[in-house]
């Protein structure tokens, strides 16, 4: 062994040593990665509000189709009439199968939104689409659940307009949330979509 090798030897077994260390470091770092992966914030939960027709709602009613959520308010000027009126020929397009699931309409302004006027309102839409009120309480509470924002906001003419999410949830057969439902498309492949979790 000539003293150039013997002075390169430690080197080589530092640098190998090292190597070593720092392949175990990341094969311990990559095996916690796996195990603790971060979790998804879960959007849904229990809720008790009132139908259209007066009749208490729980997420448990709902229990064994999948159904569609959307936020909205009877005194919005547009984009809650065309989110309902696509919903509409969704389970329009559904067919026979459309009792197979569910759409939930649930006001963000429950001080206006009665029972009585649910109903009226949504004489204009699928029969299939169910709306939900309650108390501001209780309204804030499933908002808060389905993470909507939604604020009340002064037109200044003495009365008030509501700015809000314009999402449309679906949900799965455990009241489960899938995914946004896309309302952009024809409703033919929309039905489609729905029917692959009834």
């Amino acid at each position: 062994m000539t003293a150039q090798t013997r002075r390169l030897l430690p080197i080589l077994l530092a640098f190998a040593a090292g190597l070593a260390l720092c392949v175990a470091a990341v094969a311990i770092v990559a095996q916690r990665g796996t195990v603790a992966l971060p979790q998804t914030a879960s959007i849904g939960g229990p809720f008790r509000l009132t139908d259209q027709n007066g009749q208490p709602v729980t997420e448990q009613d709902l229990k064994g189709r999948p159904f569609l959520v959307f936020f909205g308010f009877t005194n919005c000027p547009d984009v809650c009439p065309t989110a309902l009126f696509e919903i509409s020929q969704v389970f329009r397009s559904l067919g026979p199968d459309a009792a197979r699931a569910a759409a939930l309409f649930i006001t963000v302004d429950p001080e206006r939104d009665t029972p009585q006027l649910l109903k009226q309102y949504l004489s204009n839409f699928d029969s299939h689409l169910r709306g939900l009120t309650g108390s501001p309480e209780a309204i804030a509470a499933v908002e808060k659940a389905y993470r909507v924002y939604a604020k009340k906001v002064d037109t200044g003419d003495g009365t008030y307009t509501m700015d809000h999410t314009a999402l449309v949830y679906l949900m799965d057969k455990d009241g489960r949330f899938v995914a946004p439902f896309s309302l952009k498309r024809p409703p033919e492949d929309a039905a489609a979509d729905l029917r692959r979790y009834l």
